[in-house]
């Protein structure tokens, strides 16, 4: 039927285009999930105030995490507690870091828990062990 170097032809063309087809397929894959970057932050709502507010378990790293974070009270109220109370003091030097280690309460510490105004205090949540 056909000459043997016809098959040939038609035996590289379809290897190269089956070849062809799983790379394009494997770069458009690539891209698709290279684009759903670790960096890209959830879209929090904002407070009357401009603060975002919700859980840091929708957070892709602590730098996306908003500025106030739902939180449980000592009591059982449901608010969110500052960011930056619960982060604490932030270190500048590995002296530091020991320093501010060591003058911590070994049963840990409270902070304000807020309405989503962030302003206004409705309860207690308590940071470290019991």
């Amino acid at each position: 039927m056909y000459s043997k170097s016809i098959r040939i032809l038609i035996g590289v063309v379809f290897i190269v285009c089956v070849v062809g087809g799983v790379m394009v397929f494997q770069s458009t894959y690539a891209k698709s999930t290279t684009n759903q970057s670790h960096t890209d932050s959830p879209n929090y709502p904002e407070n009357e105030h401009g603060q975002t507010y919700g859980s840091s378990a929708d957070a892709t790293s602590p730098e996306t995490e908003p500025e106030l974070i739902s939180a449980i009270g000592v009591d059982g109220t449901a608010g969110y507690v500052l960011k930056k109370d619960l982060d604490g003091e932030l270190p500048k030097s590995p002296e530091e870091a020991i320093a501010i280690q060591n003058s911590r309460s070994p049963g840990g510490h409270d902070i304000p828990l807020y309405d989503v105004d962030g302003e206004t205090v409705i309860g207690v949540f308590h940071v470290g062990e019991k």
